[in-house]
């Protein structure tokens, strides 16, 4: 019975330590940690992102290599992205990195090996970072 007493005090103990470091972390956007924060973005327009070209194997299906990024403000242009292919439950598929180009409203990216189009449930475009 005591063991089972200090067992549930040390816990509580330990819970109370990690619970006071947590609430002690801050976020802002030029800061790293946990937690989210709202950053200024380039454009407040919606980005509309398409597949490239599908290209179809069999036993496998339409597969992609490429997609396409449209409604890209200029002051978007010439800045970072990651563009991450995501499946069903959060896993990333695929992921591309690159530089947007200095002038116009599309860019591709064709950084992908080839994934399943059936198996893509989710696309971030994250520009700038």
């Amino acid at each position: 019975m005591k063991r089972i007493l200090g067992a549930i005090a040390a816990g509580v103990v330990a819970f109370s330590g990690i619970y006071a470091l947590a609430a002690s972390l801050n976020v802002s956007s030029n800061q790293l940690g946990a937690g989210t924060s709202v950053v200024a973005s380039c454009t407040a327009d919606t980005l509309t992102v398409t597949y490239g070209t599908l290209a179809y194997t069999s036993g496998t299906g339409y597969t992609t290599t490429s997609v396409t990024v449209t409604g890209l403000a200029s002051t978007c242009n010439n800045v970072p992205y990651r563009i991450t292919l995501y499946q069903t439950g959060g896993a990333s598929l695929a992921e591309a990195t690159g530089t947007t180009p200095a002038t116009g409203t599309t860019f591709t990216t064709s950084a992908f090996t080839a994934v399943s189009a059936a198996a893509v449930t989710g696309v971030a475009v994250v520009l700038g970072g």
